[in-house]
């Protein structure tokens, strides 16, 4: 059995598309006969199953959402004591690093224990900073940050990777050498993610007009996750077709759209839900006739899109690499960062019921055949023999 510690330098569990990809790589791995402890912050929730070691309370921080913050200073050197104390008595094979953050700490342990650090990259770190408007204006800080990010890239044995953007800049931008990255997608369990039916008391609950098409998103309510093109191609949709309603489910910033949407005239078409546990999120998402996921970012995957094509959902994307990887041929292509564009791709989609039926039943199959968390799985045990041996 591989006894492998993972670092996940976030409040891990929280409904959001990076914890997902822990939670699940940490199952499958699991069912692969590895033994998984996950180190993370004090805040979060325990999930049943998964063996979480968290910080002592801080009772002032209780951020959930994505975003740097200058209190991961002391959180992630209290998260090193953490899961080297956690280290020395399970005495893993593997240390599994999540987000550089993780890899960071994790490097330290993997050198005092003499074991393999794998790092798992979902995106750039000083990329991730600018789309939080966290180092906008700050030119000495971005170079060091670019630095540290170069050379936390460049300690780990190996890298799985959420994408192949994200392996192409890993070589390119920060100059890691290829025989180091394993591109590694991000998958969906479709046993748990597949089409439901019988949802009568979720379109009650919801308030869900029963005469109109139903566009879903799922997600952070942020910029960079292009909400703000969402929101601001509604009024562009509605224009064409008043028969369309919009169901937006996530956080955080919900009382900014609502706001926003108020602001266009459209806040009657659209139900802001928050926060939706992951274990309802395939119901919710049952509930719509399209999925949309506008995500902007070139290199960082859109993980959402996953869980979409398992519940049979037709997807309205930008065209970005991360996407058109995911997607490929199934996909409905928006011009990036266009909401114009996006507007005229969901109507248009609404409009083809023949194209929506196909499409629903392609990427249905699609996520089956190529993207079972199992086999995500596989590909990452057999990295970890690789750097073991």
């Amino acid at each position: 059995m591989t006894k492998v510690l993972m670092i996940a330098p976030t409040p891990f569990f929280a409904d959001r598309g990076c914890h997902v990809r822990i939670y699940e790589e940490a199952r499958a791995l699991q069912k692969l006969g590895c033994k998984i402890t996950i180190c993370t912050y004090h805040n979060g929730r325990d999930i049943p199953g998964i063996d979480t070691r968290r910080i002592v309370n801080i009772p002032w921080y209780k951020k959930l959402e994505a975003g740097p913050s200058f209190h991961m200073v002391y959180l992630d050197t209290l998260l090193l004591f953490k899961s080297l104390i956690t280290a020395l008595k399970l005495k893993p094979d593997i240390i599994h690093g999540h987000l550089h953050e993780g890899a960071f700490i994790g490097f330290f342990i993997a050198r005092i224990l003499r074991k393999p650090l794998i790092f798992d990259c979902q995106g750039s770190l000083t990329g991730e900073m600018e789309d939080h408007n966290f180092l906008r204006g700050n030119r000495p800080f971005y170079a060091c940050m670019r630095f540290i990010e170069k050379r936390i890239d460049n300690s780990a044995n190996g890298i799985i990777t959420s994408s192949t953007a994200v392996a192409k800049d890993l070589n390119e931008k920060f100059s890691v050498s290829l025989d180091r990255i394993y591109p590694t997608l991000d998958g969906v369990d479709t046993d748990e993610f597949r089409p439901f039916t019988d949802l009568d008391d979720l379109r009650v609950k919801l308030s869900l007009p029963p005469d109109k098409k139903i566009v879903v998103y799922l997600g952070l309510l942020n910029e960079y996750q292009g909400v703000d093109y969402l929101i601001k191609a509604i009024p562009l949709v509605l224009k064409q077709n008043q028969k369309i309603h919009f169901l937006i489910m996530g956080y955080p910033n919900v009382e900014k759209y609502e706001k926003m949407a108020e602001g266009l005239g459209v806040a009657e078409n659209i139900i802001f839900t928050g926060r939706v546990d992951y274990k309802e999120a395939p119901r919710y998402l049952s509930l719509g006739d399209i999925a949309v996921a506008p995500k902007t970012s070139m290199t960082e995957a859109n993980g959402k899109i996953y869980n979409y094509m398992a519940c049979g959902l037709p997807t309205v994307v930008f065209d970005t690499l991360p996407s058109r990887e995911i997607l490929g041929d199934l996909g409905v292509y928006a011009l990036k960062e266009d909401s114009d564009s996006l507007a005229k791709r969901i109507t248009d989609l609404l409009a083809d019921e023949g194209m929506r039926t196909k499409l629903s039943k392609e990427v249905r199959d699609k996520a089956v055949k190529d993207y079972s968390w199992l086999e995500i799985g596989g590909v990452i045990v057999n990295v970890y023999r690789r750097l073991a041996a």
